[in-house]
């Protein structure tokens, strides 16, 4: 949420933001759940990510959503899709 220096607005399906995993920056697709139209700020939701490059990680994984630099949100890697 905007109070924890997140988003202000929400995200809708197609929002492309870096995901930082350890060390790595990489831009993701994000695909939202069937009926999901947006995700508000402070929301928790579970979301399909196609990332534009492969990297190594594994299930349980944090990462960080980052906006020009600022984490706007984190996560959790639930399952991996090959």
């Amino acid at each position: 949420s905007k109070d924890e220096g997140g988003r202000h607005t929400p995200f809708f399906k197609g929002y492309r933001p870096q995901f930082y995993f350890r060390t790595t920056d990489v831009t993701g697709a994000v695909e939202l759940p069937e009926g999901v139209e947006m995700v508000m700020p402070g929301d928790n939701v579970q979301m399909q990510v196609e990332l534009i490059a492969p990297i190594a990680m594994e299930e349980g994984l944090r990462f960080a959503i980052r906006e020009g630099g600022r984490t706007v949100g984190a996560g959790v890697v639930a399952k991996i899709h090959e």
